[in-house]
């Protein structure tokens, strides 16, 4: 697999939670830090996804919010 996005980190899926129209996705990336991502139920099927498998959390750097009090 070739992609032009820079930012991947490798993981494990450490839950998935199935709705109806979007599927939330936890990769456990490494001690003390797990990533979220929403996608569609068609793509989690279609990915075939299951906890405990290796994934890829690919990061697009304008889809990242920053916040602080």
């Amino acid at each position: 697999m070739r992609l032009s996005i820079r930012n991947s980190l490798k993981g494990k899926i450490a839950a998935i939670s199935r709705g109806p129209v979007s599927t939330e996705v936890i990769i456990h990336v490494a001690p003390g830090i797990d990533l979220v991502s929403v996608i569609t139920t068609e793509s989690a099927e279609r990915l075939n996804l299951k906890e405990g498998q290796q994934a890829y959390a690919l990061i697009k750097s304008s889809s990242i919010s920053i916040g602080v009090d």
